[in-house]
């Protein structure tokens, strides 16, 4: 019973390790929410996973062993940068994960919403809403459908909407 739970915990674990990378027919509407698993570098599968489970500082490490230690294709690399920029993001550091994310779009995969939304996210972080917004867009003509780019968005205009007391200066 106990090898059972123990061997069904391995493969789910082994098995659902993703990437968050959208697969095959960007024109495809069911296709958008498919993703990939990482299955030849484990570094990178398990950076992608402990980055999933909230382990940052894990995660991060993990996916720069994977960077260096093995020449991953274009699109791993594009997943990983986007990874790590989300990593960075969560941690609080926006500066560190705009690079990433940045690095993601321009050099390798302009095709990746997750990039643009997690760098429209740390633009959020640092209070500029007007590049947030561009990123904002972008991802949401790659993916529409991407509740992440709707709850950011929500996000966003809620900040925007706050109001603000402006105080006169009495001399």
């Amino acid at each position: 019973m106990n090898r059972g739970i123990v061997f069904g915990l391995i493969f789910y674990l082994t098995s659902s390790v993703l990437w968050g990378q959208v697969a095959g027919n960007m024109n495809c509407m069911s296709c958008r929410n498919r993703t990939i698993i990482g299955g030849g570098n484990e570094f990178l599968s398990a950076g992608a996973f402990s980055i999933r489970m909230g382990q940052y500082e894990e995660g991060i490490r993990l996916t720069e062993l994977g960077l260096t230690r093995y020449q991953p294709s274009q699109g791993d690399r594009s997943v990983a940068q986007s990874n790590l920029c989300a990593a960075y993001a969560a941690r609080g550091e926006p500066l560190v994960a705009i690079d990433y994310c940045t690095e993601s779009i321009r050099r390798i995969d302009e095709r990746n919403w997750r990039a643009y939304n997690n760098r429209a996210y740390s633009y959020y972080l640092l209070g500029k809403l007007s590049e947030a917004t561009v990123d904002l867009d972008m991802a949401a003509q790659i993916n529409s459908d991407a509740r992440q780019v709707l709850q950011l968005r929500g996000m966003i205009n809620e900040r925007g909407l706050r109001p603000r007391v402006i105080m006169e200066d009495h001399q």
